[in-house]
C-alpha cells in the first residue's frame, strides 16, 4: 500500500508500507532521498484505549507501558510472551522504573510507587491537586534520578495552563516549565546533557541544556514548530547520537530530528495515532511504539488493525537508556 508524502518543505520525506499477517515492510525516504527499509512487527495483540509511556526494563528484559483510559500498567517480553497487567484505581498518564525495581506511576493528580509483586501503591507526591481541569500526562525519569512529569488541560478548548514538574524520591515537587497546553515529549540525549520537551498543541519541540547533578534547566531553544502533515509531537525518545525521536500522532509517523531540529528521517507507521516511542532490546536498537484508539473512526481502525497495540521496529542507531527513580 503506497502512502502519501509530506506537505510543504518536507515533501521529500515519505514512506510506503505493505502488511503481512504479523509484520509490515516499510521503506523510508530521508530528506536526502536515501532509501532504507524497516520491518515493523506486532509485539502483542492486546489493544489499549490510550496506550502511552513505553519503558524498557533492561534488568528483566521486558517492556512496560500504560493504558491511560484503561487505568492499567502492562508488561510484555520483547517476543510478545509473558503479558501481564496491573489494574490501577485511576487513570495513569506515565511511568518509570525505580532503583528498587518497583515502578513510579503518574495518576491523575498524584505520583505513586507501584509494587509489582503485591500491587500496592505508595503515594510520593500530589501534583496540582487543587487545580481544576488538569491531569498528569507524559513523564519519564531523568538522568538526575528524578521523575519528570507534566500536566495538560483536559478541556476540549485547551488553554496553556499545563506545567512541567520535577518530582524527587523524597516527595519534593518543583515546577520547571509553565504555560503549556499538553505537556509531552520528554526525552534526554545520550550524554544526558540535553533535555527535549514538546507541547502537542503548541505544536513545538524545545531543547534545554540539562544539569545531571541538579536537574537545572537552561538555554531553552525552540528547535521545531510542526504541522498536522509532519506530525504533531506526542511522546519522544533520545538516542546515543543525541538525536530526538518524536511520535507524529497526527500523521502516523515516527520522526527523527537532530539537536538543531533538522528532520533527519521519517517512518510511516501502520497505526492511526502513534503516541510514544521507546528504545529497548539487548542492543537498544529496537524501537517500541504505542498508539491510541480514542477518536479513531471505524474505517481507519479497519484499515490499520494494529492501532492501539504495541508494535516494534529495528533501527541502526542505539537508543539512550532511561535512568531509574532514585530514593524509591
Amino acid at each position: 500500500m503506497r502512502r502519501g508524502g509530506f506537505a510543504g518543505n518536507l515533501s521529500s520525506c515519505n514512506t510506503s508500507w505493505t502488511a503481512t499477517a504479523d509484520k509490515v515492510a516499510a521503506t523510508s525516504l530521508r530528506p536526502a532521498q536515501e532509501e532504507t527499509t524497516v520491518t515493523i512487527r506486532l509485539v502483542n495483540d492486546h489493544r489499549c484505549i490510550l496506550a502511552e509511556g513505553p519503558t524498557w526494563d533492561a534488568e528483566h528484559n521486558c517492556l512496560y507501558w500504560v493504558d491511560i483510559q484503561g487505568k492499567a500498567v502492562h508488561a510484555v517480553n520483547p517476543d510478545g510472551s509473558g503479558f501481564r497487567t496491573w489494574p490501577l484505581p485511576d487513570r495513569v498518564g506515565s511511568m518509570g522504573i525505580c532503583r528498587s525495581g518497583k515502578l513510579v506511576v503518574a495518576l491523575t493528580k498524584t505520583v505513586h510507587v507501584l509494587d509489582t509483586e503485591t500491587g500496592a501503591l505508595e503515594k510520593v507526591a500530589d501534583v496540582e491537586a487543587d487545580v481544576p481541569h488538569t491531569r498528569l500526562n507524559d513523564g519519564k525519569v531523568g538522568p538526575d534520578g528524578a521523575f519528570w512529569v507534566g500536566t495538560m488541560d483536559e478541556r476540549p478548548e485547551r488553554q496553556p495552563i499545563g506545567n512541567l514538574y520535577r518530582v524527587s524520591g523524597d516527595g519534593t515537587v518543583e515546577k520547571k516549565v509553565e504555560g503549556v497546553y499538553v505537556s509531552n515529549g520528554l526525552a534526554w540525549s545520550g550524554d544526558g546533557r540535553t533535555m527535549f520537551y514538546s507541547d502537542s498543541r503548541g505544536p513545538w519541540i524545545d531543547r534545554f541544556d540539562f544539569d545531571k547533578a541538579t536537574g537545572a534547566l537552561s538555554n531553552r531553544t525552540r528547535i521545531a514548530t510542526l504541522d498536522e502533515a509532519t506530525g504533531r509531537p506526542d511522546g519522544g525518545a533520545g538516542d546515543m547520537e543525541n538525536c530526538y525521536w518524536s511520535a507524529g500522532i497526527s500523521a502516523q509517523r515516527l520522526n527523527r530530528f537532530d539537536r538543531s531540529g533538522k528532520l533527519l528521517s521519517s517512518i510511516d507507521l501502520p497505526v492511526a495515532a502513534p503516541t510514544m516511542p521507546c528504545f529497548g532490546g539487548p542492543d537498544m536498537k529496537t524501537v517500541f511504539v504505542t498508539s491510541l484508539t480514542t477518536g479513531v473512526p471505524p474505517e481507519r481502525m479497519e484499515a490499520m488493525p494494529w492501532t492501539g497495540k504495541l508494535i516494534a521496529l529495528e533501527v541502526d542507531v542505539v537508543g539512550a537508556p532511561v535512568a531509574k527513580f532514585e530514593g524509591r
